[in-house]
């Protein structure tokens, strides 16, 4: 018999379907949620319990009066697995060796907790057991190249409590930029389909289109102008971008073209965004970390930095087809791990710390740099504003999702202090008044009063997310949804409200209650599965074959995760 419960008394906000703060009745059976069944009612409102319900639909409840009830947190872009993350954990031991400085939202002392699993970059375990300590239950990480894509699934395997996927880097892959640059456009669809198929991807990411590729042969890789092509193909980054993003509709992808701009973390850098959202018009297509490709000044000139928001949000607002994620930076120790290599070798010259960069055959690379953002650092706190500029000025919240880039502008648990600095404007204040001189006074974000309410935070963290995946089953609290919940108890401080929920629910499995674990699930892995399936064997052309084996000496059965 299949089990029926259901949830009472709690003031549910679920903005897909237009309730915002209404009590409501949540019904659950099979790990999905359905509408009311024709059931008598027990006489216990104690979850855990059956009494006196007719056998043929027995249920139990849980009592969640008094309590706020969100649909579970969608992190859209995260960076949880794989190569780079995993060479994060080995630069940075010491961080998973205390817990007193990077306490969990959950409880340290957990059975299932195993010690040395913390830090800024913890492990797998530890990442299902944070994320759910916050209400999260979907996470996607955000860049995974395809030759390491075997790597990153066993990493995503290994953590709990969470439904994951992940998108694959192909905005410098080499077999696509030559098939670009020949004009094979029907032999890009039919790569792509089987990369996405085969590397078990979600959507496709473009990392600084073609400045990686220019900076691997030794030129540079920052690319501020769109229109300068390729150190040996005839090949833009406008044209690499334009043509991924139509391909990515092509393809009927549920998200668009996942974008990590061109001349990322340069001063002067929001020219180049603009001029990418410009070559976007009237393409669906989601520009990701918007805080770091935002900003005014001159390259060099410390004192000209600012923000460059204004003419960004102008045309965001008015184009429909945009999508953003913010990538917020919050003060204190993280670590900077990026597909993007020539960024993070300009990041390492600044910094002049730890710096590993890894090159991978045909696919682009990565870079991976502990950083600490400081409050009396004049950039840093330009890069604190400019987050929350974004956040305060954009119009539509369905377009925005709340990120950190985790864990290159703050690590994911600090998501509650974000949440706070936006639902909370004196203590936005409050922290403002710790900024440097310049900053508080040419920085707009002082002037904007704009706070957040539940429900525009329910959409940023849980009902938008969904909504850029195309993710139909989660992110809302209607029949049909997958039984993913959290549930908080209200408090004027919003930090601590949204730290510790009162329960997290995942799949209709209760995992987290009052801060403390009480069991493991296994979650389910998203990938694209409508992939146009006449493409899946062309593969390219039927060429690919050996051209893998000339350029990565790696025989396309090899490539492939699973199977085929």
């Amino acid at each position: 018999m299949t089990e029926l419960w259901n949830i009472v008394g709690g003031k549910v906000y679920d903005p897909a379907n237009g309730i915002a703060g209404e009590v409501r009745e949540l019904w659950i059976r099979d790990g999905r949620i359905v509408a009311a069944p024709q059931v008598a009612k027990t006489d216990s409102a104690t979850f855990g319990t059956t009494k006196s319900a007719p056998p043929e639909v027995p249920y139990r409840t849980l009592d969640a009066t008094g309590y706020v009830v969100f649909p579970g947190g969608i992190d859209m872009h995260s960076h949880v697995a794989g190569g780079k993350v995993n060479t994060g954990r080995a630069m940075l031991p010491e961080a998973r060796r205390t817990g007193k400085h990077y306490e969990a939202a959950i409880s340290q002392n957990s059975e299932f907790l195993p010690p040395g699993s913390l830090g800024i970059v913890p492990t797998t375990l530890a990442t299902g057991y944070r994320y759910c300590g916050l209400g999260y239950t979907t996470v996607f990480d955000a860049a995974v190249a395809p030759l390491l894509a075997r790597l990153a699934h066993r990493d995503l395997d290994e953590i709990p409590n969470l439904d994951t996927g992940c998108y694959l880097l192909v905005g410098n892959d080499r077999r696509l930029l030559e098939l670009l640059a020949s004009n094979r456009r029907e032999d890009s669809l039919g790569y792509l389909a089987w990369l996405l198929n085969v590397a078990r991807g979600y959507a496709l990411k473009v990392v600084n289109p073609g400045g990686v590729e220019s900076w691997k042969q030794g030129r540079s890789g920052d690319f501020a102008d769109l229109d300068q092509e390729l150190p040996d193909l005839p090949l833009t980054p406008r044209r690499i971008l334009r043509e991924i993003a139509e391909l990515a509709v092509e393809l009927k992808l549920p998200h668009p073209a996942h974008i990590h701009c061109n001349n990322l973390g340069h001063a002067g850098n929001y020219r180049t965004t603009l001029e990418t959202m410009r070559t976007l018009a009237g393409l669906p297509a989601h520009l990701t970390h918007i805080q770091f490709h935002s900003y005014s000044g001159g390259v060099g000139d410390e004192g000209s930095f600012g923000s460059g928001v204004g003419p960004l949000v102008d045309w965001f607002n008015s184009h429909p087809e945009l999508s953003v994620d913010v990538g917020q930076a919050l003060f204190g120790p993280t670590i900077s791990m990026t597909g993007d290599s020539a960024a993070a070798q300009y990041l390492a010259r600044i910094t002049g710390g730890r710096r590993f960069n890894h090159d991978l055959a045909g696919c682009g690379g990565c870079g991976v740099i502990p950083v600490e953002y400081k409050q009396h650092s004049l950039i840093h706190a330009w890069q604190f504003a400019i987050g929350l500029e974004w956040y305060l000025t954009a119009a539509d919240p369905w377009r925005l999702a709340l990120t950190t880039d985790h864990p290159n502008g703050a690590v994911f648990w600090r998501y509650p202090t974000l949440i706070r600095l936006l639902m909370d404007s004196a203590y936005r204040r409050e922290v403002w008044q710790t900024l440097p001189r310049r900053v508080r006074e040419r920085s707009t974000v002082a002037k904007l009063e704009r706070e957040y309410s539940l429900a525009e935070i329910c959409i940023l963290t849980r009902a938008a997310p969904a909504r850029l995946l195309g993710l139909a089953d989660r992110g809302h609290l209607g029949p049909g949804a997958v039984a993913d919940l959290a549930i908080y108890a209200p408090s004027d401080n919003y930090e601590e409200m949204f730290s510790v929920p009162v329960y997290t629910i995942h799949a209709g499995e209760i995992v987290v209650e009052r801060g403390e674990l009480r069991q493991l699930t296994t979650g389910t892995r998203l990938q694209a599965t409508n992939v146009l399936p006449e493409l899946l064997h062309s593969a390219g052309g039927i060429d690919l074959a050996d051209w893998m084996a000339e350029n990565l000496e790696m025989a396309t059965v090899n490539f492939a995760f699973g199977e085929e």
